[in-house]
């Protein structure tokens, strides 16, 4: 990552995208470690209940504008139980940033990442674990979820986009990485679907 030319200023913003409950923030929080504690930027904190995803543009001024100008972002948190924003956060332009959540590479944000991930898990499988994760007192949330993530990603695909595929395998992950001399193209070019 580090290699990567920056993305945004001095930073070099690595996107993980995927369906909920796929195992994005697991991921980035074991590649943020690996890259000595690289500050990690969640979208559900720029969400909220009237925008559960969040949208690319209060994405683009609260982070993209102030990494631009090598400068910190400052941004309130929500907060999903008070339905209110709660503390403020700050995040440096530190030399890799890694931004997750539903989103996290669509087409408003690609031009400034250095670096895509895709969690390659199949929808129903991410959502299933996601309610297990969520408990039933989320029911709710999640049949008013799910129709709004299936429409996002048939409108904003991220998958044929990234620079990675990742799938859990084990205590780690397996990753086609699109750079890689022996990735052949196939993979990508498949239409997104549910249940694959």
């Amino acid at each position: 990552m580090l290699a990567l030319p920056p993305s945004v200023g001095p930073v070099r913003l690595v996107g993980i995208d995927g369906w909920a409950g796929s195992g994005k923030s697991t991921a980035a929080d074991r590649l943020a470690r690996e890259l000595d504690d690289a500050p990690v930027v969640r979208l559900d904190d720029l969400a909220d209940h009237t925008s559960p995803i969040a949208p690319a543009e209060r994405v683009l001024a609260a982070l993209v504008a102030p990494w631009g100008r090598g400068v910190t972002a400052r941004f309130g948190v929500y907060d999903w139980e008070s339905r209110r924003i709660g503390r403020r956060s700050r995040v440096p332009p530190a030399p890799v940033v890694v931004l997750e959540g539903v989103g996290a590479v669509r087409r408003a944000l690609r031009p400034h990442l250095a670096w895509s991930v895709w969690m390659d898990v199949p929808a129903a499988t991410a959502r299933e674990r996601g309610r297990l994760r969520d408990g039933p007192e989320q029911a709710d949330f999640w049949a008013r979820w799910v129709p709004l993530e299936r429409e996002h990603f048939a409108n904003d695909p991220s998958r044929a986009h990234a620079d990675c595929l990742l799938v859990p395998w084990g205590a780690g992950y397996h990753a086609r990485v699109r750079t890689c001399p022996e990735y052949d193209g196939s993979r990508w070019e498949e239409p997104l679907r549910e249940s694959s």
